[in-house]
């Protein structure tokens, strides 16, 4: 088994003990005092001495432990260590690992600047009590703090004359400490604890001046320092890159957990606990840079990226990142990209914390319930809202682009749904969060931000009829020909439509059948495949008239005006001119297994047609003749007036 030697001199220090003892490494810590010594458990693997050591007393420990690699994880103000642990090194041919970390670490309990004017500027965004210790001639720079005369404790020399400047300054009273050094480490720590201390400024004063004992004081006391230093930088890999570099050279294959959370709407205090504890407890933050722009406050290593793929190859590729958290906007489980990165992380421990999201915050804005909205996204994904709008009473969608909302108004004042309410919420959380509302006439000129959501309410919706049969005279008809209501009404029956079904409607004409398929398969898409342009402006027209977005015209004739199309799960014929045989060919070319629909009038096609179905693979099929009588009012009387006799074959591909 491999030793590994770590002068503990900082939180860093015993994270690494933990972390290697945890992963089967043998681990000798040499801490400076006694009470460095209590915050590391000696137990298996970790072997723990607390005796201050000189270069000798270092070179005789690594030989007699036979140890392979010595960490240096002293404080960095810890020079002359340092440099006794650098020489032990070199005359017992043992590799030197320096464990250097940021200045601003936030873990860390120590902040180290360079001058007592930095220091007092960073202390002016704090808040808590704070101990001076470097000096009264620098006092007056400290003065800028706001409500320092409350809040800020200067230590000084115990003169009459040192006394009379300080009071000069504010500094009096309880405020004011007047005592000669050197300090013992129990006096510092009970003297932090007296003032409820949250932060210590000092210089480096050595040895001889107390330095040590009020660094320990404060960490007993957990009191930030603030090292007033301008010593050179220091050479050597932070905490996760030793770890890296251990692991590699060891050969440590370490058990990753990974974190799927949902931060809400982006701002920490929209965070829930769990979340906020997750990101305080994460070795590595992932997400896009706009998820990470809150979580730099916890000051953890991050990597910026939004695909699965990618996320997946750079946990696997950093085994040093033993807990990580991927963070997503607001609730992991409404319209997240959480579905992918979990079919990435086959290969990895996964738990998914859930968050705010967007719906709930905002309905809660408004003032409504959202257990009662259809929820839909038009964020970066195709929906057909104008359906889901004119079918719902109140709808939630997310928006995504500028010109977003001005989009959706135009469509919904195109489809004649002109008298909605929509509720738009913009930059939600954030102290700049907007709540506009208004008809989509009054909106579709305003500018919104790029991420935004809508609430829409349409009180036509609640008299909304779900099923079909629109009546024949709501269409506008011009000269070509239209399936009749009651036809329309038992060949839809036979489709078998489903909610996302993709169908073809050929040989369209005013674009009756299209119409009546596309309120029925709400998320899916109905192509009306017309050869005659008038028949396909009729369509245009229905459309817009008749509130459906869901349909797309396509000019010209098939079968070759399908080939581009998508695959269909549907297919309804209403004309073939003479092509029945190739269309319903490419038809089960494209899709084996799709369900189709005839209508037919002349007794020729049906021949064809039967004789057609004869060769091909298909089941379940069905041909039905339906005559149709509808009155007429002549004079005081009503008289059923036949129509034309039509044959419906209905079938489904596939081996009887």
């Amino acid at each position: 088994m491999e030793r590994i030697l770590i002068f503990a001199g900082t939180i860093e220090g015993r994270k690494l003990t933990e972390y290697l003892a945890k992963n089967n490494v043998c681990v000798y810590v040499s801490v400076a005092t006694e009470y460095g010594e209590t915050l590391i458990e000696e137990k298996e693997n970790i072997h723990v001495s607390a005796k201050r050591m000189t270069t000798e007393d270092m070179e005789l420990y690594i030989k007699d432990n036979k140890i392979n690699y010595v960490v240096d994880a002293t404080h960095p103000y810890a020079v002359e260590v340092t440099e006794n642990i650098k020489s032990a090194c070199e005359k017992t041919a043992v590799e030197y690992l320096r464990l250097i970390r940021k200045s601003d670490d936030t873990e860390s309990n120590c902040l180290v600047v360079e001058s007592v004017e930095e220091a007092a500027e960073y202390l002016c965004n704090t808040i808590g009590n704070v101990l001076l210790t470097t000096g009264s001639k620098e006092l007056a720079k400290y003065t800028i703090i706001p409500d320092y005369k409350e809040r800020v404790f200067a230590r000084v020399l115990s003169t009459a004359n040192v006394a009379a400047e300080c009071a000069k300054l504010g500094f009096e009273g309880k405020n004011l400490i007047c005592m000669q050094g050197p300090f013992s480490e129990e006096l510092n720590y009970a003297m932090l604890k007296q003032i409820d201390a949250k932060y210590l400024v000092t210089k480096d004063t050595g040895k001889q001046g107390g330095f040590e004992e009020k660094i320990n004081a404060a960490a007993r006391a957990g009191v930030k320092v603030i090292l007033v230093s301008r010593k050179c930088k220091e050479e050597g890999m932070n905490y996760f890159e030793i770890i890296s570099y251990l692991c590699k050279k060891l050969n440590i294959k370490v058990k990753q957990n990974i974190t799927i959370l949902g931060i809400g709407m982006g701002t920490i205090d929209n965070m829930t606990l769990e979340a906020v504890n997750a990101c305080k407890n994460a070795d590595l933050l992932i997400g896009a840079d706009r998820m990470l722009e809150n979580l730099r406050q916890f000051g953890k290593p991050e990597f910026i990226s939004y695909k699965a793929n990618e996320i997946a190859e750079y946990i696997e590729a950093h085994n040093e990142f033993e807990n990580v958290v991927v963070a997503m906007s607001g609730d992991v489980g409404f319209y997240s990209g959480t579905k992918k990165l979990l079919e990435a992380f086959n290969n990895f421990d996964v738990q998914i914390l859930p968050g705010i999201s967007s719906v709930v915050y905002f309905c809660s804005k408004i003032k409504t319930s959202w257990d009662d909205a259809k929820l839909v996204s038009i964020h970066g994904r195709s929906e057909n809202i104008i359906g889901e709008i004119k079918n719902n009473y109140k709808v939630f969608s997310l928006l995504g682009g500028k010109a977003r909302v001005k989009e959706l108004c135009e469509l919904l004042i195109e489809y004649k749904l002109e008298n909605v309410d929509l509720f738009i919420g913009e930059r939600l959380s954030y102290e700049d969060e907007k709540i506009t509302c208004g008809k989509p006439a009054d909106l579709m000129e305003k500018e919104f931000d790029n991420l935004c959501v809508v609430v829409v309410f349409n009180e036509e919706a609640k008299n909304a009829i779900i099923t079909h049969g629109i009546p024949d005279d709501s269409f506008i008809r011009g000269k070509v020909p239209m399936t009749k209501e009651e036809i329309r009404s038992i060949s839809l029956s036979k489709l078998r439509l489903c909610r996302d079904s993709v169908i073809y409607d050929v040989g369209a004409g005013t674009g009756s059948v299209s119409i009546e398929m596309a309120r029925q398969a709400i998320d899916g898409v109905v192509y009306a495949i017309e050869r005659n342009p008038d028949g396909l402006d009729l369509i245009r027209q229905n459309q817009r008239k008749l509130g459906i977005a869901n349909i797309e015209c396509i000019e010209g004739l098939a079968p070759m005006a399908m080939e581009d199309l998508p695959m269909p799960t549907h297919a309804f014929i209403g004309g073939s001119a003479g092509n029945m045989k190739e269309i319903l060919q490419s038809l089960l070319n494209k899709n084996p297994n799709i369900r189709i629909v005839i209508n037919a009038i002349a007794l020729e096609t049906i021949a064809e047609t039967v004789e057609f179905i004869k060769e091909l693979k298909v089941k379940d099929v069905d041909i039905v003749q339906v005559s149709v009588s509808k009155s007429k009012i002549l004079g005081k009387y009503h008289m059923m007036m036949g129509e034309n006799p039509i044959y419906i074959i209905s079938f489904t591909g596939g081996e009887a």
